[in-house]
């Protein structure tokens, strides 16, 4: 047999020569990018979880389910909600803190889990700071002051009136270091006299109290209230903002109404574990960016009387830090405390 032409062997040994290139090439680049990079390369390969650390119907729930939604089709996979309920939502966010970060477990904080219950609780399981990384703000809402349809209460001057004679008057909420609890507190300080709280193992309990006349007044998100008062059962005195609320603009704020200054909101911010690779969380934020920009979003969201706000991610864990200050006066002077 003749011997191969050098041609063909120098043809050859090039042709190697670039697959070997090619190789190493690849191989630089893998680890260049490092382990996080390749992940978000292919984030999401499947579908994501968002923990609700609050049980099915609640304000939480709805929102969360408006979002997943949301997220879905810029995300291009499903998300999941869960509900993971118990001890003020400490459960399910110690669930998702605990979780790989990896960015298939999210959670929907809210203010009670991820700025109240920083000192509402002696052994918090979990670090609202440290543990999470702030992927978007879903939005805030003020809570409305209401009554029973039928109390005789027509105004916040009312309230400190009958709050000045024996007696007193009675609030309801949620439940200990609650926001209404809270607010509730705020409104004592503000106006004088007895206020005697009555907490309830949740909202929708102490809201039946409410409209039945049993206790007289309550703090409460306005998706949960706005059907009872459409209803005629309940009565809003007040939004808990400083200005009015967008879902019930004709209730003036707590604020314009002789009661110093006074703005508690409710909110809720999407996170993911602490560690959540830089990559991925900035594909998390872009899916939450479109999906909120969308005006069917805003108008879902709308009618659960929230009001949007964009947030930048340093500004996200600005807010945290500013609203666990807030939050920790407002527990200190209530004297609520959970081992």
């Amino acid at each position: 047999m003749n011997p191969a032409p050098l041609h063909s062997l120098h043809s050859s040994r090039m042709a190697r020569r670039r697959k070997l290139l090619a190789a190493w090439s690849l191989l630089a680049a893998g680890l260049s990018l490092g382990p996080a990079a390749v992940l978000a390369q292919d984030y999401p390969s499947r579908p994501v979880k968002l923990i609700v650390p609050f049980g099915p119907g609640t304000t939480t729930d709805i929102i969360s389910r408006v979002f997943a939604e949301a997220l879905a089709k810029p995300l291009g996979q499903t998300v999941i909600v869960e509900n993971k309920a118990g001890a003020g939502g400490v459960i399910g966010s110690d669930l998702v803190a605990k979780s790989p970060a990896d960015g298939y477990t999210l959670v929907m904080g809210t203010v009670g889990t991820h700025a109240i219950n920083a000192s509402l609780y002696k052994k918090l399981p979990y670090d609202p700071l440290k543990d999470f990384a702030p992927v978007a703000f879903a939005g805030y809402t003020p809570t409305l002051l209401v009554v029973a349809a039928s109390s005789p209460l027509k105004s916040v001057k009312d309230i400190g009136t009958q709050a000045g004679k024996p007696g007193g008057v009675s609030f309801a909420s949620a439940g200990n270091g609650t926001s209404g609890h809270l607010a509730g507190e705020l409104l004592k300080a503000r106006l004088g006299g007895e206020m005697v709280h009555v907490p309830y193992k949740e909202g929708g309990l102490a809201m039946s109290d409410v409209m039945a006349g049993q206790v007289q007044f309550m703090f409460y998100h306005p998706a949960a209230v706005l059907p009872h008062i459409k209803a005629g059962k309940l009565r809003a005195l007040g939004a808990s903002s400083t200005k009015r609320s967008a879902a019930a603009p004709e209730v003036p704020a707590v604020s314009e109404q002789g009661a110093g200054e006074f703005d508690l909101v409710a909110w809720f911010m999407l996170y993911a574990p602490a560690a959540t690779p830089a990559p991925v969380l900035a594909k998390l934020r872009d899916a939450a960016s479109k999906a909120m920009a969308s005006s069917d979003v805003a108008a879902r969201l709308g009618a659960q009387g929230l009001e949007l706000r964009n947030m930048k991610p340093d500004e996200l864990a600005s807010f945290g830090r500013t609203e666990i200050s807030k939050w920790s006066e407002l527990v200190k002077r209530s004297g609520a405390q959970i081992d």
